[in-house]
């Protein structure tokens, strides 16, 4: 076991009191600033009643204050504010891109650009937090690695303390204004759940929490400890683990790899805790050399296994990218993957290479970290906007004929990919009309009129077609069904369900079968469009003259890029009919039916 003294005491636990205090005070203050935002959302105050406004606050009101509430040592030092500026500086320009490509129009879902723009710039700054506080500790910039190494971990475990002082904290208010309710005072309970006292009691929550973890020195490094010891220990279990599954696959092949459809995330997963746990094992490199001889030449095997790994991941990530295109997900996807592929390749390096055990794994975390701060810029910026690629790749693959127009996913484009989807959905409406290509230009302009992906009931019935006869374009028979009854599209058209087959850009299916067997034919209206959630039918039978209802039939579409949908089926008129081999049976006027767990449950019946 490493012999590290993880006991030398930082500076930061000799904070002065007016630090201490400005560290609560700040931590008030932001939780403040995010009251405000919310409540001139509210209120439709500016900056707040815009995306741009909205993006520039939250940006700024959750970073620059967490930079100086994790780095501060001391008030008056210039160098603190100068980082504290550039810091603000930098995400401001990110902050005006992302808000400009999250807005343009209604319908765009901004939390699409936003929320991975947020877990890149927290990660980025989570990542930059240590080179800024090693600055501030030696006066300079610098990348001293036993410094960065100390700092990362006090702030990732100074962070963990906080979230749970904030829980532990508000698990007693809520105690406090439970027991009051009791005898009849509910002032407690009432003040508690006020939004400006739950915004500034969770700020001087954050704030006391930080500053236990920056001054309460002892029991952090105590956890630290703790964790480093859980992971020397699991970490030859891992190595094992990887040297097994790498030695199975000449005997497995790669197939059952690539039918799992989620190789990467998984082959990735593997590589990031190894990388975790030999970190732990490794911490500054100053301490003794864990393990006896013959573990550590299985950890450094394990740790040997990396690259293949990676490799794995990066070959299975592209075999994707080629077969359907850039989209976001595979964009972070691949830049996840490079960064920990970089990790995997240096690590493999720092065993082959003579010397102290592992001592190259110092510069490959300090480069491969600044690499990865620098692509998290570069991805929120327009040189590797992810938005604007996806766009462009997808469109691509429409020109080259990869894909059909009728099968083109106009919905992720116009609401999912922000500014740049949309945009790229009015040119390609140009497009449309200069080819004439009139289905797809009608999918178009019903697609650009719609505010939201899945749209609501009362848009749906506003947007529904008028006409019987633009009713008989969006709905197509299945293969082997015989004309529906000429009456049936005027009942359709009084109907108020199904509306999400009465759209222009509608793709639905009608079935017409004699499903009951009683000599009518009956009709299963299905709607197979991509833009609904589930494959949703309705059975529609003649009955006493008249035409009627008999319920709803749904289908859970398991979407996958490689296999048959539901809705290819309904297309080809493929359904079996089952019968229930049990009746439904009643007793004093309640009807229940049987739950039977065998196989001829049901019986096949001809349609």
């Amino acid at each position: 076991m490493s012999t590290l003294n993880t006991d030398i005491p930082a500076e930061s636990a000799v904070l002065a009191r007016p630090v201490k205090q400005f560290i609560v005070l700040l931590a008030m203050l932001q939780g403040l600033l995010l009251y405000l935002a919310e409540l001139g959302q509210d209120l439709g105050w500016w900056p707040f009643s815009t995306v741009n406004g909205c993006v520039y606050w939250y940006t700024l009101v959750m970073s620059v204050p967490t930079v100086m509430l994790l780095s501060v040592r001391q008030l008056n030092e210039r160098r603190f504010w100068w980082q504290t500026a550039a810091v603000a500086t930098v995400f401001a320009i990110l902050a005006a891109w992302a808000g400009w490509s999250a807005s343009g129009d209604e319908g765009i879902n901004a939390d699409r650009v936003l929320l991975p723009f947020g877990l890149a710039l927290a990660a980025a700054l989570f990542v930059a937090l240590p080179y800024l506080q090693t600055s501030l500790r030696h006066g300079r910039w610098n990348a001293h690695y036993p410094d960065l190494f100390e700092l990362a971990w006090q702030n990732g475990l100074t962070l963990i303390l906080m979230a749970v002082f904030i829980a532990i904290c508000w698990l007693l208010l809520y105690l406090w204004g439970g027991l009051f309710k009791l005898i009849g005072i509910e002032f407690f309970a009432d003040l508690f759940r006020e939004e400006p006292f739950v915004y500034l009691a969770t700020g001087l929550m954050a704030g006391l929490g930080i500053l236990i973890g920056r001054t309460q020195h002892r029991p952090v490094q105590i956890a630290r400890r703790v964790l480093f010891a859980i992971f020397t220990g699991l970490l030859p279990l891992l190595a094992l683990i990887a040297l097994m599954f790498v030695a199975s696959l000449p005997f497995t092949g790669l197939e059952p790899l690539w039918n799992t459809h989620s190789a990467a995330l998984i082959l990735m997963n593997v590589v990031a805790v190894m990388v975790l746990f030999v970190n732990a094992v490794y911490q500054d490199g100053q301490g003794a050399m864990p393990y006896p001889h013959w573990l550590r030449r299985m950890v450094d095997a394990g740790i040997l296994t990396l690259p293949v790994f990676a490799g794995l991941a990066l070959y299975a990530l592209m075999l994707r990218i080629g077969q359907y295109g850039w989209t976001q997900t595979r964009i972070a996807g691949m830049a996840v993957t490079v960064i920990l592929s970089l990790h995997a390749l240096g690590y493999a390096i720092a065993v082959l290479r003579p010397g102290a055990w592992l001592a190259g794994i110092r510069r490959v975390n300090v480069a491969v970290s600044l690499f990865a701060i620098v692509l998290a810029i570069l991805f929120n910026s327009p040189l590797l906007d992810p938005h604007r690629i996806s766009a462009n790749s997808q469109i691509a693959r429409l020109a080259a004929g990869q894909v059909e127009s009728k099968a083109f996913d106009l919905g992720h484009l116009r609401f999912k990919s922000g500014r740049q989807g949309w945009l790229a959905v009015q040119a390609l409406q140009k497009e449309a009309k200069a080819s004439g290509d009139v289905e797809f230009e009608k999918r178009i302009v019903a697609i650009l009129q719609r505010n939201h992906y899945y749209q609501n009931s009362e848009e749906l019935a506003a947007n529904a077609l008028k006409e019987v006869a633009a009713l008989r374009e969006v709905i197509h028979l299945a293969a082997g069904s015989p004309a529906p009854a000429e009456d049936w599209w005027t009942y359709l058209m009084g109907y108020e369900g199904m509306t999400g087959c009465k759209q222009i850009d509608s793709d639905c299916v009608l079935l017409v079968r004699d499903f009951d067997r009683d000599g009518q034919a009956d009709h299963l209206l299905c709607n197979v469009s991509d833009n609904s959630a589930r494959l949703e039918c309705q059975l529609f039978s003649h009955h006493a003259g008249n035409w009627r209802s008999e319920g709803q039939v749904s289908f859970w579409e398991h979407r996958n890029e490689d296999e048959d949908s539901l809705a290819e089926a309904v297309r080809r008129g493929e359904i079996t009919l089952y019968q229930p081999r049990w009746p439904m049976i009643e007793i004093h006027d309640q009807r229940a039916t049987v739950s039977s767990e065998h196989a001829d449950a049901f019986k096949q019946v001809s349609p």
